[in-house]
């Protein structure tokens, strides 16, 4: 229950922020020529050489920048730096259905070879199945999903 309600509440604050794109080139490129800085004034401002800047311009927007980098950087712009992983579908619909084909899975292997020896069941029945065992797969560890 605690887990489902963090899971849940995670959910929520992932889904309430909208982020924008990042821009093509970087952030850092686009935030510096916006404030009207060249490379040079933020170089001056992050104490490193001009060619430094540039580097990291580039090497953000090939998505090759540590976040103790950007950080710094963005620190000299006047910003902060907002880390975040943004999933592409709520992760209580992403575990849901990680439970869901691991059960439509393991009720198929036992269906199969129930078929082999001429037991199978019908489709109301095998769909059944499949509810329960995904329910008791959410009431377990989660990590036994994503193995």
């Amino acid at each position: 229950m605690l887990r489902t309600l963090a899971l849940q509440q995670l959910d929520r604050a992932l889904t309430a922020q909208s982020h924008p794109a990042r821009p093509a080139g970087g952030w850092l490129r686009a935030i510096r020529q916006a404030l009207g800085q060249t490379t040079r004034q933020l170089a001056y401002a992050v104490g490193v050489e001009q060619n430094a800047v540039m580097a990291v311009e580039r090497s953000e927007a090939r998505y090759d920048v540590t976040l103790a980098t950007l950080a710094r950087y963005a620190d000299a712009l006047g910003c902060d730096l907002h880390y975040v992983l943004k999933p592409r579908q709520p992760l209580v619909q992403m575990v849901n259905e990680r439970a869901e084909r691991i059960a439509r899975e393991q009720v198929s292997r036992v269906q199969h070879s129930m078929a082999l020896e001429d037991q199978g069941t019908g489709d109301e029945v095998r769909e059944q199945e499949v509810q329960v065992l995904k329910g008791e797969l959410l009431e377990g560890r989660l990590s036994r999903l994503w193995r």
